[in-house]
């Protein structure tokens, strides 16, 4: 059997990996002559993935029995539409335009009372309120508009943590407005609450939830995830959230895929910040969803789509952190992994390191996901949340010492 993959980054690799295991055969399209994909698979081909058109014609003549879905911002839809066209199971184009577009998106949930929050749309020149609002100038939208805030201005299209602008108050989203240029955006009040990260796919039997991932966040404005913490489906937010999710994916009629989403935990319950039916970046679904739970979402995708026995269903959740070095300052030391192990009190355990910091090296606040996953990542078992997140500060220590 032959897999296709529309975009190679370094996200693709576990797929292709796992692909390869089942003995598919994988083509792999990406527009970077230079992509990791690229080199992983069987068949390599460089195309422009927003050229729907292209695609559809060159995957044509590969004729994959099925395409595979990776971490990937925007042209998700390409993967959708080469599935209408070629007749192939899984996502559609419509299905990943809702999953890709925050105005639709927000429209759909909202519709069906799964998002409740004021939201507009900002074309760099007018605003517009959601739902078919009339379009007005910036200067009568500040002076007149009800939105709360903190407010948050993030691009229309795509995923993750590019270009968003947090604005404490109108002031601030005035400027905040100018600095966007010519895409467009979407403007939404922010639901206060703690924020989550939900691994999950969705097949014939409906939606099944992998894992939970409570979010440790930088503070306001940037608000970037620096790590998570595994939660037990014994939980009652664990449950709240596997019913809300299952409603999100019925009202955006997603079927057959791999899912990711960020929530809040609001006052009144889960709120979905964003939705996305592809499985998750930054080492989570490829590494601590699996050691986790015991779920490899990709190779088990694989085997449903070849028909082979497959189960999403966690086979425990352990008590697990994964985290990204968001360290600050001049590094004065990079300890190697015994040494990160032999500062770990007694019952917790590192499963996982990868770093990349260079002594001496002059390290930003963690602001964006990009310039933060480039540094590495560590996982630690055992023990509750406050000992797991008191052992990553130990290991984070040993940079800042000799």
């Amino acid at each position: 059997m032959k897999a296709a993959i529309i975009g190679a980054s370094g996200e693709a690799l576990h797929t292709i990996k796992k692909a390869h295991e089942y003995g598919l055969k994988v083509t792999a399209l990406d527009g970077d002559p230079g992509a990791p994909g690229l080199k992983a698979a069987d068949r390599s081909i460089v195309a422009d993935i927003s050229d729907e058109a292209l695609v559809i014609e060159t995957l044509k003549k590969e004729k994959p029995d099925f395409l595979l879905t990776v971490p990937i911002g925007r042209y998700l839809t390409t993967t959708g539409a080469a599935n209408d066209a070629l007749g192939l199971p899984g996502l559609s184009r419509e299905m990943a335009v809702l999953c890709t577009d925050k105005l639709r998106f927000h429209e759909r949930l909202k519709k069906d009372g799964l998002r409740q929050c004021r939201c507009y749309e900002w074309d760099g020149s007018r605003i517009r309120a959601a739902e078919g609002g009339a379009c007005e100038e910036v200067e009568s939208f500040l002076e007149k508009s009800a939105i709360s805030f903190p407010a948050i201005l993030k691009p229309r299209y795509g995923s993750g943590s590019r270009g968003i602008h947090m604005a404490l108050d109108k002031e601030q989203l005035a400027g905040a407005l100018e600095k966007t240029g010519e895409e467009p955006y979407v403007l939404e009040e922010c639901i206060d609450g703690e924020e989550y990260g939900v691994d999950g796919a969705v097949t014939e039997k409906g939606f099944q939830m992998v894992l939970l991932r409570r979010k440790e966040n930088t503070p306001l404005p940037a608000r970037q995830a620096v790590g998570y913490f595994s939660v037990q489906p014994s939980e009652e937010f664990w449950q709240q959230v596997n019913g809300y999710m299952a409603r999100a994916v019925a009202c955006l009629g997603l079927r057959e895929c791999l899912l990711h989403a960020d929530i809040i935990r609001s006052a009144k319950g889960p709120f979905a910040i964003e939705l996305s039916a592809r499985p998750s970046g930054h080492n989570l679904h490829n590494l601590f969803t699996p050691l986790c739970t015991g779920v490899d979402m990709a190779g088990e995708y694989i085997k449903y789509r070849m028909g082979i026995p497959c189960d999403f269903a966690p086979r425990s959740t352990k008590k697990m952190m994964i985290h990204y070095f968001d360290l600050e300052g001049k590094v004065v030391y990079v300890p190697d992994r015994e040494q990160a192990e032999e500062t770990l009190s007694s019952g917790a355990k590192l499963l996982a390191w990868q770093c990349s910091i260079r002594e001496g090296e002059e390290l930003g606040r963690a602001s964006d996901g990009h310039s933060l996953m480039g540094r590495g990542y560590f996982v630690l078992e055992g023990g509750d949340e406050a000992s797991l997140k008191t052992q990553g500060e130990r290991v984070k220590g040993l940079f800042l010492k000799k």
